[in-house]
């Protein structure tokens, strides 16, 4: 691996303005130069065409040791099995967003095609059912983290919402001048800039916890910073970019001791791993439905309950309503206090279908699954030479995520990301990844990102690498 990375473009450019590629690359690839930061070509995107369902169920195949989780589960996954570029897809996206498996699908167009209603409104049978389902869903999310009630579950339409219903009904009510919330330079832009705007209007202060030598949050200074001036603490529980960990049950047990709150951002581990609400102490917890195989346009806040009840609402509106007169209004119990108007019905019913689908695979198979499938995305990437990769190296007593930021030296990522999709049909992230203070304080301004799902296999990361070993040769051959 290679220090002090430079992110440059290759300087031969002009060149390169007539270059004609070598037949090999199938893809016309475009040019442009005159930059500094900007990537090396401009992506041309084709159109893909979607598969047919495919029914198969996982239960049908849980016999089989002999053949891998990945590999069970793919004929699930209609999205996976089609050619991106005369190759076939290899989505290795899944920080970003998961696909889809055909009972989601099947339950979204259920919805559509069989009681479309409104919920909590009418009392016609499309609507009983629609809010039957609707709340059934609720009852799943509540299950599946282990809250007590269904009603610590506030749907919302993804997790930045769900954070920004906290800084806005809590915070805006608990914190004061003088008061602290504790982040860490990781943090995904959605668990920062809310909490700035309401640094800006209480007169809290925000403090920074930064990373170890070995790339990680640094859990002990996060620790040693908490005081009695500490009101709330917001952390990630897996790092969208690290792949690091943070020991949630540590910092909740420090946090209360100074009488501070915590929220917990588990975009990263709910949809990879066992996780326990009343275990971990959080009194606040967010997560997205994309990201664990549900539909976009929902996630959910789970929240105490009697910091719930204690919380204004966050919009006005119908349904979290008690009473409305012209001077004033009454509101709700929550959950409805916090769920005002049409909520995501249908994507609400896929998220349960989600969870079905999660419970009926096992989240503690997934998580023994994507460690062996980390470790081996690690082992092959490092390989590569000049690739930096961020983050902790595993051991026997750091654990990484399924996910692998890096930048190749003097390739800019986006390149990186383009020829992989273009030529290779591979489907990596590049930019930020909505964590821009993280990159600065690494000393970069973007990275590739390859992150993984149960649905993936060895097949993939051996695809990827490959791929990547050619983008490499090809954009060296300039230099």
């Amino acid at each position: 691996m290679v220090g002090n990375l430079s992110l440059k473009p290759p300087t031969s450019l002009n060149s390169l303005l007539f270059f004609n590629p070598n037949p090999f690359y199938k893809t016309p690839i475009k040019f442009v130069h005159g930059f500094k930061k900007s990537p090396f070509f401009i992506a041309s995107f084709s159109s893909s065409s979607a598969s047919v369902l495919n029914n198969n169920n996982f239960n049908n195949n849980n016999n089989n040791d002999s053949i891998s989780l990945g590999h069970l589960t793919r004929p699930d996954f209609p999205i996976l099995h089609q050619e991106v570029n005369g190759r076939k897809l290899v989505y290795l996206d899944n920080a970003a967003t998961s696909q889809k498996p055909s009972s989601v699908l099947k339950a979204l167009q259920n919805y559509y095609e069989e009681y479309n209603s409104n919920v909590h409104r009418g009392i016609h049978f499309l609507s009983a059912k629609a809010t039957d389902r609707f709340e059934l869903a609720r009852k799943k999310v509540a299950a599946f983290i282990n809250a007590k009630e269904s009603s610590e579950i506030i749907f919302t339409r993804n997790a930045t919402e769900a954070i920004n219903l906290v800084a806005y009904s809590w915070g805006l009510s608990n914190l004061r001048a003088g008061d602290e919330i504790i982040l860490t330079v990781a943090e995904h832009h959605s668990a920062i800039v809310p909490w700035q705007i309401v640094s800006q209007k209480t007169g809290a202060t925000l403090k920074f916890v930064n990373l170890t030598e070995d790339e990680a949050p640094d859990a002990m200074d996060l620790l040693g910073s908490l005081s009695r001036k500490t009101k709330l603490v917001v952390v990630h529980h897996v790092s969208n970019v690290l792949a690091s960990t943070l020991p949630i049950l540590d910092i909740v047990r420090s946090a209360h001791g100074v009488g501070a709150k915590v929220l917990v951002d588990a975009c990263q581990s709910v949809p990879h791993m066992l996780v326990d609400v009343q275990s971990l102490g959080a009194d606040f917890l967010v997560a997205s439905s994309h990201k664990m195989c549900g539909p976009t346009g929902v996630g959910f806040l789970y929240g105490k309950a009697e910091l719930l009840e204690a919380m204004p609402p966050f919009l006005g509106g119908g349904e979290m309503i008690a009473d409305v007169y012209l001077d004033h209004s009454t509101y709700a119990d929550p959950p409805s206090r916090f769920e005002a108007g049409t909520p995501a019905i249908g994507e609400a019913i896929g998220l349960g279908a989600a969870i079905d689908y999660l419970s009926g695979i096992g989240m503690q198979k997934i998580h023994d699954y994507e460690v062996e499938l980390a470790d081996y995305l690690y082992e092959k990437l490092s390989s590569v030479p000049k690739v930096r990769i961020y983050g902790p190296v595993p051991s026997q007593t750091v654990r990484r995520a399924a996910i692998c930021a890096f930048n190749v030296e003097n390739i800019h990522p986006t390149d990186i990301a383009t020829f992989l999709d273009q030529q290779h049909g591979v489907a990596i992230r590049s930019g930020h990844h909505c964590a821009q203070p993280l990159h600065r304080h690494l000393g970069t301004n973007a990275s590739a990102r390859a992150s993984l799902y149960f649905y993936n296999t060895r097949e993939d990361v051996d695809s990827f690498i490959e791929a990547l070993v050619d983008t490499i040769g090809f954009f060296n051959s300039f230099a």
